[in-house]
């Protein structure tokens, strides 16, 4: 019998609004619309409630290292005095080295939010969809103006007085839009790392430009192009989470990234009510799929740990699983199969997959 890995990741989502509308969005956009009826920030009593089940999953299990997330909607709307005594608790009472991040989408981080950052350590994370043109497509307020303006000149802020505390980027992509110019765009502020995404959608609700004929594979196109500029790049600054599990995966090691591998270790999300959920992307698909009925005031976290799921039974005998790992969960979702298929971007995922494979055994090859 399986026995289900313990959490690492913890993801509080300490605010359930936003101050963006973007058009991908798969909190406010998909299927799950729970948010509406939950409370709009984590309270002091359920921060430190949540945080004391960390700290007693870390103790059962021995864990000496913890990754805490602080995650949204826009997690900055809680406010500073809530996320101070947020992160003051997670260091005081969780006994493991507790490595801290923020994502966010930058508008509201000004100089007193990043001194308030590095004073508990926090790493940043800041979502940025490329050129102007790419990221004002998707990413906008709520009154339709687009935000390419306001969160670089948030990023040089981060990037110039605290760029110590740069976790890295986040984009999602647009197959429309040049993979190159995007990256070059990305690359603009050095950013340690960089997080391509594909936007989330299932087999009923496919992502945009993404329909069956599985000879079409604009965003495999896209990330091939991407790629193959990573790989020919000589060794900088920035690396492409994506490309860097593909490639360790590639050559026998382990999943670094969800919705590639096997072996990804589980995550756990905390909603502003104390609701404990499995990944929160589930979701996406139908309001229940990520749903424990568990809360953190009656629960401990040991008892959302689940085996994970299994992959789509065409998928078992095709010999890219143990790269792919038959992609993200929600992405194989349908209505009436359930789950119980390979992910909507498998033509995608195998042309990446097959591409980054020829070019790492040709080179091996050379080098013998």
């Amino acid at each position: 019998m399986h026995t289900p890995e313990p959490f690492r990741q913890f993801v509080l989502k300490v605010h359930g609004r936003c101050n963006l509308a973007c058009d991908y969005c798969y909190v406010y956009r998909l299927a799950d619309q729970r948010w509406r009826h939950r409370a709009r920030a984590m309270t002091p009593h359920t921060a430190t409630t949540a945080i004391d089940r960390i700290a007693d999953h870390a103790r059962t299990h021995h864990l000496d290292t913890v990754h805490l997330v602080l995650h949204g909607g826009e997690p900055l709307l809680a406010g500073r005095a809530t996320i101070d005594h947020t992160l003051t608790t997670a260091r005081a009472r969780i006994p493991a080295h507790v490595e801290i991040s923020l994502q966010t989408n930058a508008v509201l981080l000004d100089t007193a939010w990043l001194d308030l950052l590095d004073t508990h350590h926090v790493r940043v994370g800041v979502s940025l969809d490329g050129a102007p043109a790419a990221h004002d497509t998707h990413r906008r307020t709520h009154t339709g103006h687009g935000t390419h303006t306001t969160v670089t000149h948030r990023l040089h802020q981060l990037t110039t007085t605290h760029r110590h505390l740069f976790a890295g980027l986040l984009c999602v992509i647009d197959p429309t839009h040049d993979p190159l110019t995007t990256y070059a765009a990305l690359t603009e502020h050095n950013p340690p790392v960089i997080d391509f995404l594909l936007p989330h959608g299932t087999w009923t609700t496919p992502p945009p430009h993404r329909h069956p004929d599985p000879t079409h594979t604009p965003y495999g196109d896209w990330l091939v192009t991407a790629f193959d500029h990573w790989y020919d790049s000589p060794p900088g600054p920035t690396t492409v989470r994506l490309f860097d599990a593909l490639v360790g995966l590639c050559l026998g090691g382990r999943s670094t990234v969800e919705g590639l591998g096997t072996d990804h270790p589980p995550q756990v999300v905390i909603e502003t009510d104390g609701t404990i959920e499995r990944s929160d992307i589930l979701a996406a698909t139908v309001p229940t799929a990520s749903a424990t009925g568990l809360t953190v005031d009656h629960h401990p976290l040991d008892a959302a740990l689940a085996p994970p799921p299994e992959p789509a039974p065409t998928c078992r005998t095709c010999p890219l699983l143990r790269v792919c790992g038959g992609g993200h969960p929600a992405h194989r979702h349908h209505t009436t199969t359930g789950f119980t298929n390979p992910s909507v971007y498998c033509p995608d995922l195998t042309r990446l997959i097959t591409h980054a494979t020829t070019r790492l055994t040709t080179d091996l090859a050379r080098t013998r």
